[in-house]
């Protein structure tokens, strides 16, 4: 016993390890959009032989990932239907009703199902990416995302004890992992990942997520990319699909938002996320639409 969850705990130093060393001179990406997103991941086994797993439509969003680590299944995202090759990782947000079904009753899975919560002010913006659902291969993806999911598999495939601890820790990873690699392979045209995947606008995003309430202008923006005004600003709203000022101004007033229903007052709140002054931050939050926000919408 002591044997193998000092095996178990080796596997995941080495796999930590894997994910945290880095370049001094590599700009990190993702912990400021983690805080930003405050991601909650958590883990389930579909029970062994099922044949369809349905997932209905809930509010307010968040992400189902789902592994498939074996087999073959069917994915059915309203009336359309994808099959499904293991090893690969499908990505649904939870406001569109989704099924995973067996083709037939011979076949067999290896499955693990997420819910990855996502409760920080950077939310909406991530979420938008996932308008529609997603299937990433396994085969080809980064090497750190590789590595987790063959320690998932091999869990599932021959359980051992702390397996519920240990696939917990994996959804964590997981998550980040799956991060990585979309940004290394954005899949949509354009938006926040494709943004994080711009060594250039990449660097402001990296300072918009870490110190949103700075008092940031075009032109510091467009310093911190290495860029001139003109050309991060045409730059930003191509890659991003919005605006620097309505990407920041978003940012602002999530973090605002969250703080007037946390109990603090406009004056604190404001404080909190940047704004000149209450009465700005009170007008900003008479704007505010209760459906999910629209980074897209024209305008800065």
């Amino acid at each position: 016993m002591r044997a193998i969850m000092l095996n178990l705990s080796q596997s995941f130093v080495h796999l930590y390890l894997q994910f945290v060393q880095m370049p001094a001179n590599r700009l990190d990406r993702l912990s400021a959009l983690l805080e930003g997103l405050a991601p909650r991941v958590q883990v389930n086994l579909p029970p062994a032989g099922i044949a369809r797993l349905n997932f209905a439509a809930e509010a307010p969003p968040f992400l189902h990932i789902h592994l498939l680590a074996e087999g073959e299944m069917r994915l059915h995202p309203g009336s359309a239907s994808l099959t499904l090759q293991a090893p690969c990782i499908v990505v649904c947000r939870s406001d569109t009703a989704h099924a995973l079904e067996t083709p037939s009753a011979e076949t067999f899975q290896r499955l693990m199902c997420a819910r990855a919560w996502l409760d920080g002010p950077v939310a909406p913006l991530l979420l938008n990416e996932f308008a529609a659902p997603l299937v990433v291969p396994v085969d080809g993806a980064e090497s750190s995302l590789r590595h987790v999911i063959n320690l998932i598999s091999s869990e599932l495939e021959a359980p051992r004890c702390g397996q519920p601890a240990l696939l917990d820790r994996a959804g964590d990873i997981l998550f980040i992992g799956l991060l990585r690699h979309l940004i290394a392979h954005p899949k949509t045209a354009g938006g926040l990942l494709n943004g994080l995947a711009d060594p250039r606008i990449a660097r402001a995003l990296v300072v918009i997520h870490a110190r949103p309430q700075d008092k940031w202008t075009l032109e510091l923006l467009a310093e911190e990319a290495g860029m001139s005004r003109t050309a991060f600003a045409n730059t930003f709203r191509e890659v991003m699909r919005t605006t620097p000022g309505k990407y920041l101004s978003t940012i602002r007033l999530a973090i605002a938002q969250r703080a007037v229903q946390s109990g603090k007052g406009l004056k604190a709140a404001a404080r909190d996320a940047g704004y000149n002054s209450t009465s700005a931050l009170s007008r900003a939050l008479s704007h505010i639409n209760p459906s999910p926000i629209n980074l897209h919408a024209p305008g800065q």
